[in-house]
């Protein structure tokens, strides 16, 4: 399975409507790959906290089968004519409560939105993501042909039991997009390692190069095998790593050191 992961520049002088363009065009020249990979709200920028409400997009349609959002219209067409499974990264989202969501969208190799997960963890303690959007609340995976996902965004990548529970639900590879400081860099890349080994699974992180507002972004996606070893890691700006995974080699690896099977916490309720 050929994995692509787009590593976006968010340029503040790009304007949203060409840099949706850009990046179609990107996912377009990625045919031959199963797998593209996009970074979190590469759109507007992951700290661009005054662009999420104007640039928010409905997806209630989509799940109907009629795309409402651009971002999501021009995605599914790249998708289509790529020929790829695409993990288009998120987009602010207003769901129809009217909140906020910071939502990331799959489309299948015909151009339909199969998953959409609404990040649990929102960043910022009390501000930005934080407080101006809502929280999604559901594990997702999906099952493509050749391995299960399972589906995390940025902050999330902070909190193991998420994954934990994306293992139980068959996940065999983590895609995790994100708008990752710079500042935080080292916490990144150890981080999505530490994932990958617990866990005995694949772990693409795609973020996102520039500064969003102000806030340097550590760019450096990384594509991690079950072992823990880096097959993949770009460098600050945009760039796009493209890896081989081999299915077999999850399976392999919690055969051959079976840790998950020893697991005793959280795998029942606790007793009263």
């Amino acid at each position: 399975m050929r994995a692509s992961l787009i590593q976006i520049d968010v340029n503040p002088d790009e304007s949203i409507n060409s840099r949706r363009r850009r990046v179609g065009s990107l996912v377009r020249e990625q045919r031959g790959s199963d797998l593209v990979v996009l970074p979190e709200l590469w759109t507007v920028g992951a700290f661009a906290y005054d662009l999420f409400a104007d640039e928010a997009e409905t997806l209630d349609g989509a799940r109907e089968g009629a795309l409402d959002g651009t971002t999501a219209r021009e995605m599914s067409e790249a998708a289509r004519e790529a020929g790829v499974w695409l993990h288009a990264g998120s987009v602010p989202e207003r769901g129809a409560d009217g909140v906020l969501y910071n939502t990331s969208l799959v489309f299948s190799p015909d151009g339909e939105l199969a998953h959409s997960y609404r990040k649990i963890h929102r960043f910022g303690f009390d501000k930005g993501e934080a407080v101006l959007m809502g929280a999604g609340s559901q594990l997702v995976t999906a099952a493509l042909p050749e391995l299960t996902l399972g589906l995390a965004t940025c902050y999330d990548l902070r909190f193991p039991e998420l994954f934990r529970g994306l293992v139980d639900a068959g996940a065999q590879a983590f895609v995790i997009p994100a708008g990752w400081p710079e500042r935080r860099r080292a916490h990144w890349t150890l981080l999505a390692r530490a994932r990958a080994v617990e866990n005995q699974a694949y772990v693409l992180a795609c973020g996102t190069g520039g500064t969003h507002a102000g806030v340097e972004q550590a760019g450096h996606s990384i594509a991690v095998d079950p072992w823990g070893e880096v097959l993949a890691e770009a460098g600050p700006g945009e760039e796009i790593l493209t890896v081989d995974l081999d299915p077999a080699r999850v399976a392999e690896t919690r055969e051959v050191f079976p840790a998950l099977k020893d697991r005793v916490l959280g795998l029942e309720a606790p007793k009263r």
